[in-house]
């Protein structure tokens, strides 16, 4: 007698269908969730059990779901459904973050020149309109939660705990008013968060600028050479940064140029500076202007030796005092730094900390202010005015400028 061979197999059974059918399947099977209250159902059988609570770090309400977002709330979903199966009562409140960046440049993008009022409603309205989306598109992922009760970062009342946290520490006299050190984006007139700055190489300009120092025993015998890679930043120099421990030497150095127009600035025969700079870094100092040292260094020393004497600014009238700073090295420059409090977060930190001011003569749009000191500068583009820069130390024959990567 023949016998069916799958009779013969010991295998599993199952109602479900062979084929997925997800077009038609998923509307149904959200239903039926819908339709049971799957989720309060789950919430009430567990009413007594042991409590585990997820706190979601929510979304931004800017866009329809991605990868990021969907891996993020699956794997989060995992998380609440394994405790859940564990007999634990396992309650998720979903979330969406309504402010900031990402919700703001997409409306401003869509719509310029908008008064500030205007911007809020038109963010408030676009949050809404993709948290409606944001919440579909999760429960089709599967994701189980309190759908109808989310909170908002937006909601009066979410924002009145916000009010009462942060009275709580003032009250505790936690709270001060200061300025900080951010990145911030010309473009859309807004901080921008270290994650979204990405860096690209490019070829740029850097330069050498002598300051002649005008105190202490070095006074009117030489000058300091610092080298910066971003010359607009120099209206703003208040400081110059040496490392204390690194050795530096009081040299005279030559360029023979006859005839010819330096790389240092100005036209001559020959042209002698003696300057102040570290000793490891003479080498590439030489080979990036072409200035030569005239004999042995005249004095060396270690950087703490510096501290406290005043230079003067290149072109304006200010005086830069030399402070010590562990954050100076010795990998390319002169060893040392130009310091703007108002243009870098190690310059505002270090002024910040010896009771400097905090100069940075530049608006939102990223246009000098005429606290820049030079009437031509003013409402210039800060990365147009490299060239200006460079053109005014010419001009006054400070040490010059070469090319390089980075």
């Amino acid at each position: 007698m023949t016998r069916n061979y799958k009779d013969t197999l010991n295998l599993p059974r199952t109602d479900f269908p062979m084929k997925a059918n997800l077009a038609q399947r998923e509307p149904e099977l959200l239903k039926k969730w819908e339709e049971t209250r799957v989720y309060e159902q789950i919430q009430k059988t567990r009413a007594n059990a042991e409590l585990f609570v997820l706190h979601d770090g929510p979304p931004f309400a800017n866009g329809d779901v991605h990868m990021g977002t969907a891996l993020n709330k699956i794997l989060k979903d995992f998380v609440v459904k394994s405790q859940t199966m564990l007999g634990k009562r396992a309650p998720y409140v979903p979330g969406w973050d309504c402010h900031g960046l990402p919700i703001e440049y997409k409306v401003v993008k869509e719509s310029r020149d908008l008064a500030p009022l205007e911007v809020r409603k038109r963010c408030e309205a676009f949050a809404r309109k993709f948290i409606d989306i944001q919440r579909e598109q999760f429960k089709r992922l599967g994701v189980f939660g309190d759908w109808a009760h989310p909170y908002l970062t937006m909601n009066p009342a979410y924002e009145a705990e916000i009010l009462r946290a942060f009275a709580v520490c003032v009250e505790k006299g936690l709270v001060y008013e200061s300025l900080k050190p951010v990145f911030w984006s010309t473009g859309a007139q807004t901080a921008l968060a270290e994650a979204e700055v990405e860096y690209q190489e490019r070829d740029d300009t850097a330069v050498f600028v002598k300051f002649p120092i005008i105190s202490g025993a070095l006074k009117d015998k030489a000058s300091i050479a610092i080298w910066t890679t971003t010359p607009w930043t120099l209206p703003a120099n208040l400081l110059i940064a040496v490392h204390p421990k690194e050795i530096y030497v009081v040299q005279e150095f030559s360029k023979p140029n006859v005839g010819g127009t330096s790389n240092v600035g100005g036209t001559s025969a020959s042209r002698t500076e003696t300057l102040v700079l570290a000793d490891k870094l003479v080498p590439q100092f030489c080979a990036a202007t072409g200035f030569e040292p005239t004999g042995e260094p005249i004095q060396s020393f270690p950087g703490d030796k510096l501290e406290g004497i005043g230079a003067q600014h290149p072109f304006l009238p200010r005086t830069a005092m030399v402070l010590l700073a562990e954050f100076v090295t010795m990998d390319t420059g002169t060893g040392a730094v130009h310091i703007a409090p108002g243009h870098g977060e190690d310059d505002y930190l270090l002024g910040s900390k010896n009771g400097f001011p905090i100069l940075s003569p530049v608006d939102d749009h990223g246009r000098y202010t005429n606290e820049v000191g030079i009437p031509e500068l003013v409402g210039k583009y800060v990365f147009d005015a490299n060239a200006d820069i460079i053109r005014i130390l010419r001009q006054r024959h400070a040490p010059g400028r070469t090319k390089f990567s980075s």
